[in-house]
């Protein structure tokens, strides 16, 4: 069966928003080894694990809580970098560490490594 051209970039526009519609909200790559570095160097890992609350809620726990915000990556970028005052899983609240870079490429992909657990 053969195509108009107007009947092609519609099925090629349909196709294109189903692949954009599959790759959820961030569109670069996460590199999952340089975010584990990270988050062991700044010793989130101390409160923070994948699966199971320690000190501070999991990853996994906190991914729940930001799926489909518009705002989660803000949000986090600001706990990660602002060092303010975070509720623990005992509810006491503590002053939340500060990540151990200044790159931005780097804490966000730490943000979205997060998210994506």
């Amino acid at each position: 069966m053969k195509f108009s051209i107007p009947q092609k970039l519609i099925t090629l526009s349909v196709l294109g928003l189903a692949a954009a519609a599959f790759t959820g909200t961030s569109y670069a790559a996460i590199n999952a080894d340089a975010a584990a570095a990270l988050a062991k160097k700044s010793d989130c890992l101390k409160c923070h694990a994948i699966d199971k609350d320690k000190k501070a809620a999991s990853y996994k726990k906190i991914a729940e809580k930001y799926k489909g915000k518009a705002d989660a990556e803000a949000k986090l970028m600001d706990v990660l970098t602002k060092s303010p005052k975070v509720k623990q899983q005992d509810g006491t609240e503590e002053e939340h560490k500060a990540v151990a870079s200044k790159d931005a490429a780097e804490i966000k992909n730490l943000i979205g490594w997060i998210l994506a657990q």
